[in-house]
């Protein structure tokens, strides 16, 4: 009875699985249920560069843009290193020869001519009138005083012939006694002589003359015999703008 039941149990599971195996179109009798999802898997190993993408097509060219701004100045660079000296050049052209430099000059001598009879007081400019050396014209024997144009340092004379009177003059420098001179009669019957003579600095308008002291010392004397001059000239200038003149 046993073995019967047993049997009895067992031969449907024979059958179903007999029917699983012979027969799949039956899902409800032969499938079992689902399973549990398995782990995933491993990357695969790298595949193979792809080919090359074909070529673009030229394109037309663009407009052109507008023009930027400009950019600011960059600081400047460094000095550079000082280069070999050059190789001599050749020689110029002789240049057109300049004009020579000429000296300033000025110089005077006047007398007083023996027509002359104009008597002089104190304070009077001796006019010598009669002009033996004048060629800048520096000297002006209507006035009888001498006018610098070129600055320097002069030298001035005075020679008088006395005759039967004594005489006293200065040398005026602009108003200013410079020099005195002095000759008392002494009853002479022959004609005496007064000389003095003095170095004077000048610049540009100053003047020059002879000039009487006392009014009863006025014996300037000239004849054919005998003269009364005044004389000056320039010893060296003060002008720097040449050599010449340095």
């Amino acid at each position: 009875m046993t073995s019967m039941s047993t049997w009895s149990l067992l031969l449907p599971l024979i059958c179903a699985v007999h029917c699983s195996l012979e027969d799949n179109k039956i899902p409800s009798l032969c499938t079992g249920s689902p399973g549990i999802p398995g782990s995933p898997g491993l990357h695969g190993s790298p595949g193979q560069p792809g080919r090359d993408g074909r070529d673009g097509r030229d394109a037309q060219p663009g407009e052109k843009g507008d023009r930027g701004h400009i950019g600011e100045p960059g600081q400047p660079g460094l000095r550079g290193l000082t280069g070999d000296r050059g190789d001599p050049g050749e020689k110029g052209e002789r240049g057109v020869p300049g004009e020579c430099a000429v000296a300033p000059k000025s110089a005077f001598s006047v007398k007083l001519s023996e027509e002359r009879k104009t008597p002089l007081g104190v304070g009077d400019a001796v006019r010598f009138d009669k002009v033996v050396l004048n060629e800048q014209s520096d000297y002006s024997p209507e006035t009888g005083r001498f006018t610098c144009r070129v600055p320097g340092v002069y030298y001035f004379t005075v020679h008088a012939t006395v005759y039967r009177s004594s005489l006293q003059f200065d040398l005026m420098k602009n108003g200013h006694t410079i020099a005195s001179y002095f000759q008392i009669f002494e009853n002479w019957s022959k004609p005496a002589s007064l000389s003095g003579g003095t170095l004077v600095h000048m610049i540009p308008g100053d003047q020059i003359w002879v000039q009487m002291a006392l009014a009863e010392y006025v014996g300037f004397y000239s004849s054919s015999k005998t003269d009364s001059t005044f004389t000056g000239f320039l010893v060296y200038s003060d002008w720097k703008n040449s050599a010449v003149f340095a």
